[in-house]
């Protein structure tokens, strides 16, 4: 976990301070955060989904997750505001250093056919988000124990300026990006 952490201070920092001809080490880009999100569509009808989501996300992520509620009703949905709709977990630090090491390094080579994650995901300021259909490729989850495949959302909070900034910053830590 420190490893990713000591990498960033003594190689990538460097290299793009030295690739963007920055001033100040403070325009340097980090990961500010990464936020993993859950939405669970059948939470409405079963009560326990919620439940399986968050002890699964606890477990890939190292960290209690929040219970997210819906903020409007929405008839064709049968939804009503306050109902539970999923759960979401915000790492920093270490956790988020450990997760990312594990998401590059373990989990998307284990994705069948996975020849790289999307190189255009970036939303124009600097921050990466990534979709995975499944939570089976974490080596943590128990293949027997899992109810339904869920998908999760991997959201990348840069402090880059530029989206191009981000993705070098990316690269560096290790995004598989495809081709």
């Amino acid at each position: 976990m420190a490893r990713l952490r000591e990498t960033y201070k003594n190689e990538i920092a460097p290299a793009l301070m030295k690739k963007f001809n920055y001033k100040s080490v403070m325009q340097i880009p980090k990961i500010e955060k990464v936020v993993i999100n859950v939405g669970c569509g059948d939470a409405r009808d079963n009560a326990k989904a919620i439940d399986a989501v968050m002890e699964e996300i606890g477990m890939i992520t190292g960290q209690k997750p929040v219970v997210t509620k819906a903020r409007k009703s929405v008839a064709n949905f049968k939804l009503r505001e306050g109902m539970n709709i999923g759960v979401k977990v915000t790492l920093r630090q270490n956790r988020m250093y450990e997760f990312i090491d594990r998401l590059f390094n373990t989990a998307l080579p284990r994705v069948r056919d996975f020849r790289g994650i999307n190189p255009n995901s970036f939303d124009g300021r600097g921050n990466y988000a990534l979709g995975l259909k499944e939570q089976l490729i974490f080596p943590e989850i128990d293949y027997d124990k899992v109810d339904k495949v869920r998908g999760m959302d991997v959201i990348f909070v840069t402090t880059a300026q530029t989206d191009e900034e981000a993705r070098e910053l990316l690269t560096l830590f290790g995004a598989p990006f495809r081709k």
